[in-house]
């Protein structure tokens, strides 16, 4: 299908199950990134086809963070009093374009003279130097990291819109191709099309719309350098660490101790050791220490903080726009106890988080959503 065809289907999922029409939507938010698509003014043609027009709609783009930058957005323009029912719609059409086109455009996400130009770098190219720092400081295994990929495999199995929806072993893992060492093609997220779309409202109205208001509790986002020589080193990502301070202070999360106040967490796993590196960037393990998360199960339902129960971007998918505002989409459910039987996440406190990744550590937003004000 197109791309608008695409937004509107999760435009109607979502218009269906606030009981909206089109008509109430005041003001919409597309994130999408393109270059590797056919329509060049996404949000146009998105808004035209959901029937949106001459409402107010933008596009916003940061990266793989774009979808997270969608919903902050529109969570500002209600904030604002501008609008009281906005959407904020993700969706990407990367298959549009043949695989080398979108590696290269990817890798042009850093800084393009310094390092896509000259020195070649793709975006595994990228979170391959992280990955052998980490494992030079820290110990970690590839099988370590392959058992990042078995866990979201598994909980992707259970997800109906997963791209991949079949269970791996540790032993495929480390079986398959090395796309740039340490990192092989099931440490890798795939090529992916999708689309998402989640409805936000003022206080006021929301209560008229559901018993079950989802509320966004606090927003944290930092940049970081586009350079990556500029970078202090490669075993974290700084503009995540401030983001998700940043957010806990909104929230009044202790930064210490995160996991005691979360039931559930999605977090920007583009690549298997970005999954490991989120544990510690957000507090929920030790520098160094992430990969005894994995290792342990800890990540799982039943472990210490269950992560990525829809499959993560590893076997979810990344449709680059839409990967931010599916976390917030996700996680709504979860805290509404709505997923599929298997992979919900026991809710008690009530508070869930979305970490999501623009380039590599170029853009980071850390979202907490809460089932109180």
């Amino acid at each position: 299908m197109s791309l608008p065809e695409l937004a509107w289907e999760a435009v109607k999922e979502a218009l269906d199950d606030a009981r909206l029409g089109s008509e109430d939507i005041q003001a919409f938010v597309v994130g999408n990134v393109g270059g590797w698509s056919s329509e060049a003014l996404p949000a146009v043609v998105v808004g035209e086809y959901c029937g949106f027009v001459p409402r107010n709609g933008i596009r916003v783009e940061a990266a793989c963070a774009t979808g997270s930058a969608a919903v902050r957005t529109a969570y500002h323009m209600i904030a604002s009093g501008e609008a009281d029912i906005v959407m904020a719609i993700g969706v990407e059409k990367m298959n549009e374009s043949p695989t080398p086109t979108v590696v290269e455009f990817i890798g042009r996400a850093g800084n393009y003279f310094w390092e896509f130009e000259n020195f070649g770098l793709t975006f595994p190219g990228y979170y391959a130097l992280y990955a052998t720092a980490y494992m030079n400081r820290y110990g970690a295994t590839e099988e370590d990291f392959c058992k990042v990929a078995v866990k979201n495999h598994y909980y992707g199995s259970l997800n109906p819109k997963a791209q991949f929806q079949r269970v791996i072993t540790v032993g495929e893992c480390l079986a398959s191709r090395y796309v740039a060492w340490p990192l092989k093609l099931y440490d890798s997220s795939p090529i992916t099309d999708g689309a998402v779309a989640v409805i936000l409202a003022s206080e006021e109205v929301a209560k008229k719309l559901t018993d079950t208001p989802v509320w966004i509790k606090a927003v944290g986002y930092a940049n970081g350098t586009a350079n990556l020589s500029k970078r202090l080193d490669f075993v974290g990502l700084e503009a995540a660490q401030v983001a998700a301070q940043m957010a806990y202070k909104k929230a009044g999360i202790d930064p210490q101790n995160p996991v005691k106040y979360l039931d559930v967490a999605e977090v920007h796993d583009c690549f298997t050791i970005a999954e490991i590196m989120a544990y510690e960037d957000l507090g929920f393990a030790k520098r160094g220490e992430g990969y005894k998360l994995i290792r342990e199960g800890q990540t799982y339902i039943g472990g210490l903080i269950p992560v990525n129960l829809d499959g993560g971007l590893k076997a979810k998918g990344h449709p680059i726009g839409a990967t931010g505002v599916s976390m917030i989409a996700e996680l709504a459910k979860q805290l509404r106890q709505q997923v599929e039987r298997g992979r919900q996440a026991p809710i008690r406190n009530g508070m869930a988080l979305a970490h999501n990744i623009g380039g590599t550590g170029h853009y980071a937003f850390v979202t907490i959503l809460s089932l109180s004000p």
